[in-house]
């Protein structure tokens, strides 16, 4: 029984992921631990729609060069590489060897993990992962005349940023090679809900802001949002993050743990263990 207890100190619990992209990899570890995961993709990532505009921003981003890269996130990079291996030819090789010829601004660890991956590293990491901390760290660069690309995420025009680089004297190019698609059903977020509300769960656990928005949207309609607010406030809200938890806490949500500086899964299932483990039930 102590052996179980040790290998699989999640045993009893239920915990809600939503998840996308990694769902599967998050719930593992969770599972491997003794728990019972509860689904709910709440935000689902698609290619952009238009393919050749982005394919005519990477070949444009090859032949007319810039001097610098801003990445958001680490799933834009991953898309625009996509985008360039699908066209063929040698275009992954010349987006790649293009991306180590100018100075790269990483919003937060994401986009230095994917440029990692291909060989690469940021130049300039924000201050802090948000759009506020990639204009604190350019405040003090001199951007007059120089041509900044801006991998966007989603659909976001992100106009603080635009705006800040041109009138900082910069010509900018932007990008946004993937969008967020609001259409996961209603029923998968709905029964999330009436988990939280029924207090069968012990913990939910977020990993990106747009799922924090996407379970208000759907929980403001279903039951209203003090109520969901009550709901979570029954059971251990996890966030993987600063920017997750700050969406978290705006909306009055008491946010119970987080990873102290590493914010990645595997940091993140590790709080939880600590929070649901054994010794938290003594």
């Amino acid at each position: 029984m102590r052996d179980e207890v040790e290998t699989q100190p999640l045993t009893g619990r239920h915990i809600a992921l939503p998840e996308s992209r990694e769902l599967d990899l998050f719930a593992d570890m969770l599972l491997t631990r003794g728990a019972t995961v509860l689904r709910c993709p709440l935000v689902s990532i698609h290619d952009a729609p238009d393919q050749a505009l982005v394919s005519a921003w990477i070949d444009s981003f090859i032949n007319e060069p810039c001097d610098d890269l801003i990445l958001l996130t680490g799933e834009g990079l991953r898309r625009l590489l996509a985008t360039a291996e699908r066209a063929g030819g040698s275009l992954r090789e010349d987006f790649i060897a293009r991306l180590g010829q100018v100075r790269k601004l990483t919003r937060g660890p994401k986009p230095g993990t994917a440029l990692r991956k291909i060989g690469l590293k940021s130049d300039l990491v924000a201050v802090e992962p948000t759009t506020e901390g990639v204009i604190r760290t350019l405040s003090t660069e001199n951007l007059q005349g120089r041509r900044v690309a801006v991998q966007l995420y989603g659909t976001e025009p992100n106009l603080p940023l635009i705006d800040f680089l041109r009138e900082s004297g910069a010509t900018v190019s932007s990008v946004a090679p993937y969008v967020y698609a609001d259409d996961v059903e209603d029923a998968r977020v709905e029964e999330l809900i009436a988990a939280i509300l029924d207090q069968q769960l012990d913990a939910v656990a977020f990993t990106s802001a747009t799922q924090v928005r996407r379970l208000f949207q759907i929980g403001r309609r279903q039951c209203g949002e003090q109520a969901l607010i009550n709901g979570l406030r029954q059971l251990k809200v996890a966030a993987v993050g600063p920017v997750v938890a700050d969406e978290l806490r705006e909306r009055d949500v008491r946010v119970d743990l987080m990873p102290e500086s590493s914010f990645f899964m595997k940091p993140l299932v590790r709080e939880l263990v600590k929070s649901l483990g054994p010794a938290s039930r003594e």
